[in-house]
């Protein structure tokens, strides 16, 4: 477990989650599990951030490459004439 400097926050929590995380905080305290399950939230939706960013980002290195073919389609066609 991450140790560190901690601030004192107040915040509602619904009645299903303290069930869960009273079940499943083991040993460790309430606040310690709360910590862990939100860290866990945390890198989950950054991950899920980056992943949403390198889809777009083949999108349209694929869309650039789909370019590319039609240009040199069109090109050899063009040497064709000569």
């Amino acid at each position: 477990m991450r140790q560190g400097m901690r601030l004192a926050k107040s915040v509602t929590i619904e009645p299903d989650l303290i069930e869960y995380v009273d079940k499943t905080k083991g040993d460790a305290s309430a606040s310690d599990r709360v910590n862990a399950l939100l860290r866990r939230a945390m890198i989950q939706e950054q991950c899920e951030k980056l992943e949403a960013a390198a889809t777009e980002f083949y999108a349209d290195a694929q869309a650039d490459r789909t370019e590319a073919k039609s240009f040199q389609k069109a090109a050899l066609r063009g040497f064709g004439m000569d």
